[in-house]
């Protein structure tokens, strides 16, 4: 599984990175983990506000930084 995150590094983005992170370990998933910080990759994905979380491509949320159990969700 590839979990993006989607943002220049804003303090929201770094803490939805280690929520991911947390998240994905903690139920045990084989995951890739990439940041995606350049302004002409984030709108490639169609989005208009950071941080963006996707998962394989698909993005899931945008905006807002995910607290572990919401990623979680998302993940299963």
């Amino acid at each position: 599984m590839k979990i993006q995150i989607l943002g220049t590094g804003c303090p929201k983005c770094k803490q939805l990175a280690e929520n991911a992170e947390t998240a994905a370990k903690e139920l045990g998933i084989d995951f890739e983990l990439e940041k995606i910080t350049k302004i002409n990759d984030i709108m490639s994905f169609g989005i208009m506000m950071t941080p963006g979380l996707a998962i394989d491509g698909e993005v899931k949320t945008a905006g807002k930084a995910l607290s572990v159990e919401q990623i979680k969700e998302l993940l299963k």
